[in-house]
């Protein structure tokens, strides 16, 4: 990356690719690794600041931050047409999983399900803040898969299709959240570029990720401290700075031909000397005006 070394936003970097690509690689990533399902079958978007703290961490978040702002190229016009491309699908992905989660609820004991959606949270958190712990790590999508298999109670399925229509509304806001994140990115990047500390940011964030399996799992007095945190970090990464020309430094002082020292301001030319206010002395040299000691080595007044 050119601005900001983001560990997820470098991995998925390397798969190469167009700018379009990149961004629907790390906003859709959730969708494809299983964990905003997890976070549905949760209970993370149970009501609207949920849904609007997880579409800020997860579908918006440092990796988003650092691919619009540092990665991306063209006018703020190209960048938001792209956002959008990728916005909409999503947003459309979004609902129809929220749509099917209670179906898949069904076939799960979602008491054990909540500790593996809160581990999957913990390894991006960890993921984010380091690109060395993040090796060590299983991916995303191999903790909600052990958490399927671990959680797995087929005794009490039922197939049902969009049987909480509130969850699907929050499930839907929260993905209108995250493409309206990154669609301010875009309006407002060459302003966010100069401003904006993106790593500081990426370390904020990642806190702010590991106290969201705490709120998951309701080990938290204030469930939506992520997003009190969120906006912390937003704060401190934003780094207003002077863009004013800085003032010119004096001249430096230079030797002038009388052996005077410049001060950089302009100097005027002494006044002429009427040649009758002139008069010899003994030895023949010419006499200067009273309290005028600058005479050159020959007696003579240096501007004659």
């Amino acid at each position: 990356m050119s601005t900001s070394r983001h560990p997820i936003a470098l991995r998925l970097e390397r798969l190469g690719g167009s700018d379009a690509k990149l961004l629907a690689l790390v906003m859709g990533l959730p969708l494809i690794d299983g964990i905003f399902p997890a976070l549905i079958l949760a209970g993370a978007l149970d009501d609207p600041i949920g849904a609007l703290q997880v579409g800020l961490l997860i579908f918006g978040g440092s990796a988003t931050v650092a691919v619009v702002l540092a990665e991306m190229s063209g006018t703020p016009r190209e960048q938001s047409t792209i956002v959008l491309l990728v916005g909409v699908p999503l947003i459309l992905v979004a609902a129809l999983q929220a749509a099917l989660a209670p179906a898949i609820g069904s076939v799960l004991d979602l008491v054990i399900f909540e500790r593996f959606a809160a581990l999957v949270i913990a390894a991006i958190a960890a993921k984010t803040a380091s690109a060395t712990v993040g090796e060590y790590l299983p991916s995303p999508g191999v903790i909600v898969a052990l958490g399927l298999l671990a959680s797995i109670d087929p005794a009490g399925a039922d197939i049902v299709f969009l049987d909480d229509p509130t969850l699907v509304v929050h499930a839907t806001g929260a993905a209108v959240v995250g493409v309206l994140f990154a669609l301010s990115l875009a309006v407002f990047g060459p302003h966010l570029r100069e401003h904006v500390d993106i790593d500081r940011f990426r370390f904020g964030c990642a806190l702010a990720l590991g106290l969201l399996p705490l709120s998951i799992l309701g080990m938290l007095p204030v469930g939506h401290a992520p997003l009190a945190v969120l906006a912390v970090a937003a704060l401190f990464a934003f780094d207003p700075h002077d863009d004013a020309s800085p003032v010119e430094e004096p001249a430096s002082p230079q030797a002038t031909d009388g052996g005077e020292r410049s001060t950089g301001e302009e100097t005027t030319e002494p006044p002429a000397v009427a040649e009758d206010s002139l008069a010899d002395d003994e030895d023949g040299d010419y006499e200067t005006y009273p309290g005028d000691d600058t005479t050159d080595t020959a007696g003579r007044a240096p501007w004659l």
